[in-house]
């Protein structure tokens, strides 16, 4: 199979959360010519995020943003250590002012980090008893403040973060920013009142309903009452001009129900994916399932972005090829027009997650093969 240094130069859009798809981001980076688009929601809302956006009210979930900011840095990067850092139980202001002080004397290079740092740190300094730091990741409070500085605009905070660290990845909040609120119903009715919910261990029955609401769930609500409580959201106008103006959209792996199905909610999203001039559209199966999708075929996640994305018998061409590992054969019915590639995609190092370079070069056939096809 030939590899993509092999290829003409692409532009690859690729839809992910916060660590599913990272190996394959990291991959498409290290392959020369490739210019990478990461479409991510801010939906997340677990343990410390979740407080950070109970403090800053009308702010979105940082965590997935920041895993996606330094993807081209080694593992050993002061900077990757520094964003993963996590402040630890009983942490209070005055540590977190001793913290940026350290910053400031670690010489150049640090400027930027702690003038945002530091924003954050005038915000707690006149509510200090509204958030516990307590295990809060030093990247997440850097987004924090750059959110305040920049006027309460979270994609001009993702962008000037992004910036910040020399990021080669067009990293895009998919929406227009506006907060909102992810939940879901299952098969029997069981409320999943926010993203950490639908994260976490549960039933075995299926998810059937995904709601973004414009604040958190209190009390019990029933799908029509959801329904009345939707958020209002409004398209990313740079993450539609990189979904019309690709060569190749990629599904990419994670979990489905709060990484991935509730960006296709995005208004607008599906309109680009249509008019899109990429030449193929890849589905990557997961590796192993997560807790929201247990029960779940890949078949049935297919199915579930087509309808999501307003094309459930595909015959907009919303999805061309669905990528597994190994040797797992098509659906018998029900996905029109998308080609079933198996590929061996595993990590031998690391069981149940994507090989980036196996996965980057099945992309690449994908796309040779398209573009050969459309050539005859």
């Amino acid at each position: 199979m030939a590899g993509p240094q092999q290829q003409a130069p692409w532009r690859v859009t690729m839809f992910g959360g916060g660590r599913g798809a990272a190996s394959i981001a990291r991959r498409l980076l290290a392959t020369p010519g490739t210019a990478l688009t990461l479409l991510i929601n801010g939906y997340d809302n677990g343990l410390s995020t979740g407080a950070l956006r109970r403090y800053l009210p009308g702010m979105l979930g940082p965590s997935d943003f920041r895993k996606n900011l330094l993807l081209h840095l080694d593992a050993g990067d002061p900077r990757l250590v520094l964003l993963e850092r996590r402040l630890p139980g009983g942490a209070t202001p005055a540590d977190l002012g001793r913290l940026i002080d350290e910053l400031a004397a670690a010489g150049p290079g640090m400027e930027p980090i702690v003038r945002d740092l530091k924003v954050f740190a005038a915000r707690l300094a006149a509510r200090p008893d509204g958030l516990d730091l307590a295990d809060c990741a030093l990247g997440n409070l850097v987004l924090a403040g750059a959110y305040l500085r920049l006027d309460r605009d979270f994609n001009a905070a993702v962008r000037a973060c992004a910036e910040m660290f020399g990021s080669p990845v067009a990293l895009e909040n998919v929406t227009g920013g506006e907060n909102a609120y992810l939940a879901a119903v299952k098969a029997d009715g069981t409320l999943l009142a926010d993203e950490a919910d639908i994260v976490a261990p549960q039933s075995a029955e299926p998810i059937t309903g995904l709601f973004l609401l414009r604040e958190p769930i209190t009390g019990p609500l029933t799908g029509p009452e959801l329904a009345r409580r939707a958020a209002s959201i409004t398209p990313n106008p740079r993450a539609l001009a990189a979904l019309r103006d690709t060569d190749l959209i990629v599904y990419g792996p994670g979990t489905p129900h709060s990484s991935l199905l509730p960006s296709y909610l995005t208004p607008g999203v599906a309109q680009a994916i249509a008019g899109s001039r990429a030449a193929a559209k890849v589905f990557v199966v997961n590796l192993r399932d997560d807790h929201d999708s247990q029960g779940l075929t890949a078949a049935d996640l297919v199915g579930r972005t087509l309808t999501y994305l307003g094309d459930p018998g595909n015959e907009r061409g919303t999805v061309t090829h669905v990528l597994c590992h190994g040797r797992t054969p098509p659906p018998r019915a029900g996905l029109a027009g998308a080609r079933w590639v198996a590929a061996d995609l595993e990590d031998e190092r690391r069981p149940g997650t994507h090989s980036g370079a196996r996965t980057v070069e099945a992309l690449a056939a994908v796309r040779a093969g398209t573009s050969l096809a459309r050539a005859g």
